[in-house]
């Protein structure tokens, strides 16, 4: 999905809610310790049905990767894959369907009440978005795979700040 129609998905859906902004940047995130969990459950997999063969070893390596990212996914409480939009005044979090389309809000933050910090990892980014008055925090990674659009929700927080 590009990025012009990503924003305008987030666009309506925020107004079919009741609060229809203007969406700066949209990009396609994943709870914090996704892919480590699928690099994690592949070597598991690996493990188990490595003597089988290398078919056999293929495949348990690709469902223990595929295993592992869900089974953490579950743990945090987001959806494995989420929408994350930057307007003017909020961050909002949006879960999504089968094609990392936008279906519905599932957190709004107020832009003045949030700190941002990104971590640079080797394949991916850590955005945390940090309460300033609690100090709770929801920490996404971003995939640095450019149809994403993860760089760009960065650089509109950092910008906007």
């Amino acid at each position: 999905m590009n990025e012009q129609e990503l924003i305008e998905r987030t666009s309506a859906v925020l107004a079919e809610n009741g609060a229809p902004e203007n969406v700066e940047a949209a990009g396609i995130f994943n709870p914090r310790g996704h892919t480590g969990s699928m690099f994690a459950g592949g070597i598991v997999g690996d493990s188990v049905a490595g003597a089988a063969g290398n078919l056999a070893s293929s495949i348990s390596t690709v469902g223990g990767a595929l295993a592992g990212a869900k089974v953490h996914d579950a743990t945090t409480g987001l959806p494995e894959w989420l929408v994350l939009a930057v307007t003017p005044t909020s961050v909002v979090g949006f879960d999504t369907d089968g094609r990392r389309r936008p279906t519905r809000p599932i957190f709004r933050f107020e832009r003045s009440e949030l700190e941002t910090k990104v971590h640079q990892r080797v394949n991916v980014r850590i955005l945390e978005l940090i309460h300033k008055e609690s100090g709770a925090s929801v920490q996404l990674e971003g995939n640095r795979v450019p149809t994403l659009h993860t760089k760009d929700v960065i650089k509109a927080l950092h910008d906007g700040a």
